[in-house]
């Protein structure tokens, strides 16, 4: 395989989504060429637009939510119910199948959503003019990762990466971190929405009536969760190797208490809620916090607050990162050197992502010829695409069966760490035939563009294309089998 690419191919390739016809030949100056993307910030806001708001598909859950008790409690709104008129109350079969007839449309319009979500994030993905931005917005996203295979963060996790990451992904990183952390996906997804201090004035209440019942429980009864203050410390800020403990994330677990959203009553009578985040006083636990080795007072929301700012700006935090960011913009094992020195622009510039990103651009380190990083499913979907100028329009279907079957389903990593980042993790031999089947499927979707394979092929690969592969695309006896070749040959699997 030829790895003999310049600083043009990586800019295109490894910074960015792949190339676009044309793209390579038009990048001048490499390091420039990215810089002016970090300055323009992210893409895409007409095919994100009309798309609902997380605080639109809260109200829509709160509809289907009293839809679902209504037939429960068997209701007899006609508009809703008519299929129950004539089964008896207490017919159990009769209800739950008029149950999942009045639950059919709210489903299709959540699988229409769904999809909606999907197509704008590669339409996007697959035209835009910032690639190396784009990427960002997709690192940031599998950073702050949220699983959909969790339903209730099911229809939030795209909203989460449009609202909370895309404003800040070339701004502080502080003000991101707290986006997400307010976020309904992230509160959904870590279990926050309904963690309660024991303390706290429902606590009490809880633990009452849980005496009253003879089943008092001091450590369970105010219903406290450490899920988004223990990922918070080990994923998204401070590393697990910072040197926290147990207690740490307990207490920042109790400043975090009263984080939360909208629950389906705050919709009733027509109610709009202001904001899809909403602190609950009544739940959060009162008293000072210390964390990391710092008290921070009693304030309600605020004390949620200064710790994130504390954590964000922690040397840790500013390691952490910047070895993710290497890892995943330069190699595998990337110099130290470069994490070293990228962490230090971070603090120097009080979390500024934009200064970082510049630091990276601008070392040596990142254009040496051991960087290079081999395409993820998602990386080798979104260049081929993009190779082709394949438009994915309202029907990403296609798209998102590839990703499936390769392994990196769209949002959907079944886990908050997100997806893995290193090489060996997609390049066992049933990946790599995986990948040989996508080329195949996407090659039929180029064919019908008439796009000539060899000169698509110079286009894209530039000097990464080596003898055998440009004989195998001339000697292919179809343009379908010409452009699979490309798709499938060593040079197109890796970002160099």
């Amino acid at each position: 395989m030829n790895t003999a690419g310049n600083a043009a191919t990586a800019a295109v390739n490894r910074f960015g989504l792949g190339a676009k016809p044309g793209e390579l030949a038009s990048v001048r100056d490499p390091r420039e060429w990215l810089l002016a993307q970090v300055s323009r910030g992210p893409d895409g806001g007409p095919f994100f637009a009309g798309l609902p708001s997380s605080l639109d598909y809260l109200r829509e859950e709160a509809q289907l939510a009293m839809t679902r008790r209504e037939i429960k409690q068997g209701g007899r709104r006609a508009f809703l119910f008519g299929a129950m008129q004539a089964a008896p109350p207490d017919d159990g079969d009769a209800n739950a199948e008029a149950l999942k007839r009045a639950l059919q449309p709210y489903r299709e319009e959540e699988r229409q959503q769904l999809l909606a979500e999907a197509a704008a994030r590669y339409r996007v993905a697959v035209t835009t003019d910032t690639p190396f931005v784009e990427r960002l917005v997709h690192f940031w996203s599998n950073h702050f990762a949220v699983s959909v295979d969790k339903h209730p963060a099911r229809l939030l996790a795209a909203p989460m990466e449009r609202e909370a990451i895309r404003p800040h992904v070339t701004g502080r990183f502080a003000d991101m971190l707290l986006a997400v952390e307010t976020h309904p996906a992230m509160l959904l997804y870590l279990d926050n929405a309904r963690s309660v201090g024991p303390n706290s004035p429902l606590g009490r209440r809880i633990q009452a009536r849980l005496a009253r019942k003879g089943d008092a429980d001091e450590g369970k009864a105010g219903g406290l969760n450490e899920n988004l203050g223990r990922e918070v410390m080990e994923l998204h800020t401070v590393g697990v190797n910072a040197g926290y403990t147990q207690a740490d994330v307990t207490e920042f677990s109790r400043a975090l208490t009263g984080w939360s959203i909208p629950f389906p009553r705050d919709f009733a009578n027509g109610n709009v809620p202001a904001s899809a985040f909403v602190f609950r006083v009544n739940a959060h636990e009162p008293g000072s916090r210390r964390v990391m080795g710092r008290t921070f007072s009693e304030g309600g929301f605020e004390q949620g607050r200064a710790i994130l700012a504390f954590l964000a700006r922690q040397p840790a935090t500013a390691k952490h990162l910047s070895l993710q960011l290497a890892r995943h913009f330069v190699s595998d094992d990337p110099p130290p050197s470069l994490v070293e020195r990228m962490a230090r622009s971070y603090l120097d510039h009080d979390t500024d992502l934009a200064a970082v990103y510049r630091t990276l651009v601008e070392s040596p380190e990142a254009w040496g010829g051991a960087a290079r990083k081999f395409r993820t499913p998602q990386d080798f979907v979104i260049a081929s695409l993009r190779a082709a100028q394949i438009d994915v329009g309202d029907r990403p279907q296609p798209v998102l069966g590839l990703l499936m079957n390769m392994g990196e389903p769209l949002f959907d990593p079944r886990s908050p760490a997100g997806f893995p980042d290193s090489s060996a993790n997609w390049i066992d031999p049933d990946a790599l035939w995986k990948r040989v089947q996508a080329a195949e499927a996407l090659s039929a979707r180029v064919a019908e563009l008439n796009t000539q394979p060899f000169a698509l092929a110079q286009d894209i690969l530039g000097p990464l294309l080596d003898e055998d592969t440009a004989q195998a695309i001339r000697r292919a006896e179809s343009t379908r089998q010409a452009h699979a070749t490309l798709f499938a040959c060593p040079a197109f699997q890796w970002r160099a």
